[in-house]
């Protein structure tokens, strides 16, 4: 039985000056899972987060949050939420415990209430130890963890996480991924923004990817995978050899091939792999450029995203840093 979505979109529009940070973007979320919007800087992810959770008014367009119109009822849209933005907002002059209670005390529980939630939540995410120490002693990881927990406080049905393991350590982004898919098995959805395409690879059922405000691809991990065949080729060249190569390998039949500088290899998207590597090879050796080194392998989430896009979302950011007029942190 189909079940009403928790968070839908249609046509939102944002702009800053002459950057439309959100360009008609439409999506719908059903209740219960991780949702990752993938994307480099500016492609509109943040934006789209302060939408939803009533930061910021759109020029065009309408969302909801479990049927409740953004604008038209901010207030119980907000207790319904919980956001955890891509830097931690904590103090780092009060202890975790009083962190907790403050933003408690701001959903207006009672201070008996506030304190019995806080120490609650502490001890889920494994804090409760510390939770008597200043912030300003805890470790990026643990103010991430302690971000989350604020967030967590009134038990929001819809938790929006933007870019949550910004800046940590491989043991501290691993354990705050096991906390999302706790607080998934419990029965709320999660909203993942990020640039870690493993990320979204590992928690999310669904992934939307943006790119400049609008959503050019949508599906689970593996359909996005599938879309650009079951394989891809990778090969590697001398660097002078590249645009040629390029050239010759996008003749083969289904296929396309892009240069990824991120690693400095091409990579042939293509829907019959085994029979592709060896025309790969053939072509190559037709135009006589030597092949360094080959590979057949799946495509990864950042590969769908070069496919999408022609570029990585590494080289997508690149871009952005480089380019003279840059958005602002709201357009991210």
């Amino acid at each position: 039985m189909p079940t009403n979505p928790i968070i839908e979109a249609e046509g939102l529009v944002k702009l800053f000056g002459e950057t439309r940070a959100l360009d008609g973007l439409s999506l719908s979320i059903e209740p219960g899972i991780v949702y990752g919007l993938l994307g480099p800087n500016g492609a509109g992810k943040t934006t789209f987060i302060k939408v939803a959770t009533t930061l910021l008014k759109p020029d065009s367009g309408w969302a909801k949050i479990d049927g409740l119109d953004v604008q038209q009822h901010a207030g119980a849209v907000r207790h319904k939420i919980g956001l955890a933005g891509q830097f931690a907002a904590v103090d780092g002059y009060q202890t975790g415990r009083e962190n907790v209670v403050m933003v408690g005390r701001l959903y207006n529980l009672t201070a008996k209430e506030a304190k019995r939630r806080a120490d609650e939540i502490l001890e889920r995410i494994g804090l409760f130890d510390v939770g008597d120490k200043q912030v300003k002693t805890y470790s990026g990881g643990m103010k991430r963890r302690l971000d989350l927990a604020a967030s967590l406080i009134g038990r929001p049905t819809i938790l929006f996480l933007d870019e949550p393991t910004t800046g940590l350590d491989p043991r501290s982004r691993l354990d705050l991924w096991s906390l999302i898919e706790e607080f998934v098995q419990d029965g709320s959805t999660v909203l993942l923004t990020t640039q870690h395409l493993e990320e979204a690879d590992r928690l999310a059922k669904i992934v939307g990817v943006l790119d400049q405000g609008k959503m050019i691809a949508e599906g689970t991990p593996d359909e996005l995978k599938n879309r650009f065949g079951a394989s891809i080729v990778e090969v590697r060249v001398d660097p002078e050899d590249q645009s040629s190569a390029v050239a010759a390998l996008e003749r083969i039949d289904g296929g396309s091939a892009h240069i990824d500088t991120s690693v400095g290899s091409i990579k042939v998207f293509a829907a019959d792999g085994s029979r592709t590597l060896v025309d790969v090879v053939r072509i190559l050796d037709a135009q006589d450029i030597s092949v360094e080194d080959i590979a057949l392998h799946r495509p990864s989430l950042d590969e769908v995203f070069l496919g999408l896009t022609g570029r990585s979302a590494e080289q997508a950011e690149q871009e952005r840093v480089r380019a003279p007029s840059r958005r602002s942190r709201t357009s991210t």
